[in-house]
């Protein structure tokens, strides 16, 4: 009698657990629904995004088609550059069309952005633009065939110098994040830790009542991105213990980012934490319940902050709450190597490396 009494208990102490996952299963699938039912109608760096991520996180061959935009998009990228844009007078060139983008926006981020970078122009060009294709292509074990020559050109750059500046790293955090670990996966400089370390002092967690909300949101961000730039996007799994300081600090302050974060920022908190082995973290469940929360059902995806439901636009957002929200698993993919049916035929310009 009492291992039945002891059953039923642990039976019903189960069930919130059950209810919730259901939820959160049953979330997800409305937004993947909205999405997939329109997939290919999106601009390919979105759809690129959006599969790429589903694909790593599923295997499911259904997201192929929309890995196969996203390496085009990338080697159309390094082609033009490889012939077009590679000298120092082509790198300005190009760098300060980009740049004046920015000059007529008055939104705190692009005011900061162009502040800043308009004294180093030449960022825009290597570390938003090269930088990402070239990791990208790598890790679809793929480079392009004119390789030597973009390498060339990266190390003309010291990198250290973007890196490290405390007002480019308020105005691009995660971007530096991202870029930072590009390099080194691509075994070119490695100043990781540098940026680490300049990040910590450009944002010093006693003065975060002092920031303004987007310079909140930048923080958080940069936090964000050193987990998923380690994680090489969501391909392999990182260590708590390295990143214990991250950790602790969304754990102390999981609350106040719940009030003052955008539904990109929470998502990518509690997607730190899976990416880390945590599922069973209170910020998982907080995080979750938030974004669940933030779904407008009528329309099958999360809005913007300004109540926006433009499917391009809120892509990011909307895949990160699906990938919190039914988080499957890690996986080094797709490369030619191990899902050749992915690559049974390479864009111009990109070959095996």
């Amino acid at each position: 009698m009492r291992q039945r009494i002891l059953a039923l208990c642990l039976g019903l102490a189960l069930l919130p657990t059950v209810y919730a996952t259901d939820l959160n299963e049953e979330s997800a699938d409305i937004i993947k629904q909205t999405y997939e039912s329109q997939l290919y109608t999106l601009p390919a760096f979105k759809e690129g995004h959006y599969g790429l991520r589903m694909y790593r996180q599923t295997l499911d061959n259904k997201y192929a088609a929309a890995v196969w935009s996203d390496m085009a998009r990338v080697a159309s990228r390094l082609n033009r550059f490889a012939a077009e844009v590679n000298t120092p007078e082509q790198i300005l060139l190009y760098s300060e069309k980009r740049i004046a983008g920015y000059q007529d926006e008055t939104d705190e981020r692009s005011v900061r952005r162009y502040t800043v970078t308009k004294h180093m122009p030449e960022y825009l060009y290597l570390g938003v633009d090269l930088l990402g294709s070239m990791a990208r292509a790598n890790e679809y074990g793929l480079k392009h065939k004119e390789d030597a020559k973009l390498r060339q050109v990266i190390r003309r750059y010291d990198f250290n110098k973007y890196a490290t500046d405390p007002e480019m790293i308020r105005a691009w955090a995660a971007q530096l994040a991202n870029q930072v670990f590009w390099l080194k996966q691509l075994g070119e400089q490695d100043v990781t830790q540098a940026f680490i370390e300049s990040f910590k002092a450009a944002y010093p967690d006693n003065e975060d009542k002092k920031l303004s909300k987007q310079q909140y949101g930048n923080k958080l961000y940069g936090l964000t991105h050193i987990i998923f730039a380690d994680s090489q996007y969501y391909q392999r799994l990182v260590s708590e213990k390295q990143y214990q300081w991250i950790y602790d600090y969304f754990r102390a302050n999981i609350d106040t980012i719940l009030l003052r974060a955008k539904e990109d920022i929470i998502a990518e908190v509690g997607i730190s934490f899976l990416l880390a082995g945590l599922e069973d973290d209170p910020v998982v469940a907080k995080t979750r319940d938030a974004i669940r929360k933030s779904i407008d059902k009528d329309k099958g995806m999360i809005p913007s902050v300004s109540g926006d439901f433009d499917l391009a636009y809120g892509e990011h957002r909307n895949v990160l709450a699906i990938m919190l929200l039914d988080w499957q698993s890690v996986n080094k993919a797709p490369t030619i190597e191990q899902h050749p049916r992915v690559f049974s035929r390479l864009p111009y310009g990109l070959e095996k490396k």
